[in-house]
């Protein structure tokens, strides 16, 4: 912490929904800060939220009597290339990372919505009323839908790249669950110290997760970041770039005295929102401590409900981990 703190005292985190009931639209304001400090908190944060935290999104879609994105179907009102356009809108929620491939069919006369997508339990629509499509009477369409999970933005042309079959049209895809962050910093005192700082910064979100939670996830994931800093080149080798399965190799007590702890932010085995930040919050920030925790422990923590122990379960399994068993 900065000696300055010593003198003006801790900064206080306050926050406050812009809509009173919406955890999707909030005003955090942190402060005093030393001067400069408003600035370097705020835009790193901000480069985090955008681009670093996970989502899901329509990637592909699959039409039925249609070639390329430029196709008109007959009864169709939208070309596919504008249905493309619409199914960007659509707000996901996915628990589990693995790609899945849902429907949306009908017939006309009838507008067709986000809410019409037929979906498993681990897919949940967040803005059912969004509409997609206009069928006239006798028109009929079925589409496939691949949605994914992942970070930041994937153009259709990389896409096209790693994945060219006939008839599966690709999307540009936006997978961060962020809408909008602003951050401005104000002037602000403490007695005699006039040069102090407070970083206010609104964070808007799209539902799959709130404000609240999105912060955290991104200053957790900015400060693992950061803690590399602190440790030497040949430490680093070994707990970010070995692999997932040397984690789990119990060290000699002989050899703990003069090694350091495996410490690998569990941020990387790419857990939902609502799972990684119930870890978080209950202390476990790295694989090591996690398989250390049983499923029992697991359950006592807070918004840790069984389908989040079968994701942890499902992700440690692919990396040749497991839970202690008690």
């Amino acid at each position: 912490m900065h000696i300055i703190q010593e003198e003006i005292g801790l900064p206080k985190v306050t926050h406050v929904q812009v809509k009173k009931g919406d955890p999707t639209h909030v005003i955090f304001a942190v402060g005093p800060l030393p001067p400069g400090y408003g600035m370097t908190l705020g835009n790193a944060l901000r480069r985090i939220l955008l681009s670093s935290l996970p989502g899901a999104a329509i990637s592909s879609m699959r039409v039925a009597g249609a070639h390329h994105e430029y196709t008109t179907l007959k009864g169709v009102r939208e070309s596919i290339l504008d249905i493309g356009l619409n199914l960007k809108q659509v707000k996901l929620r996915k628990h589990h990372k693995d790609a899945e491939v849902v429907t949306l069919e009908g017939k006309g006369p009838k507008v067709l919505t986000a809410g019409d997508i037929k979906t498993s339990s681990d897919i949940e629509v967040l803005n059912p009323d969004l509409e997609l499509l206009h069928l006239e009477k006798g028109a009929s369409i079925k589409m496939d839908l691949t949605v994914e999970k992942g970070v930041g933005y994937q153009p259709a042309s990389e896409l096209n790249k790693k994945r060219n079959e006939p008839g599966l049209i690709h999307i540009d895809t936006i997978f961060s669950p962020v809408e909008r962050v602003r951050f401005e910093v104000e002037p602000t005192r403490v007695g005699q110290r006039t040069n102090l700082e407070k970083l206010v910064i609104e964070v808007v979100t799209n539902g799959s997760l709130s404000a609240d939670e999105a912060i955290r996830f991104g200053s957790q994931l900015l400060s693992q970041y950061f803690n590399f800093f602190s440790l030497d080149q040949e430490t680093v080798e070994k707990e970010f770039m070995a692999d997932f399965t040397r984690t789990s190799q119990v060290v000699p007590e002989a050899d703990r005295s003069s090694t350091k702890e495996s410490y690998t932010p569990i941020e990387i085995l790419n857990l939902s929102p609502r799972t990684l930040n119930s870890l978080i919050n209950a202390g476990v920030g790295s694989i090591e401590q996690l398989v250390k925790c049983s499923p029992p422990t697991l359950s006592n923590f807070r918004g840790f409900g069984s389908k989040a122990l079968d994701e942890v379960k499902a992700t440690l399994a692919t990396r040749g981990l497991t839970l202690t068993e008690e």
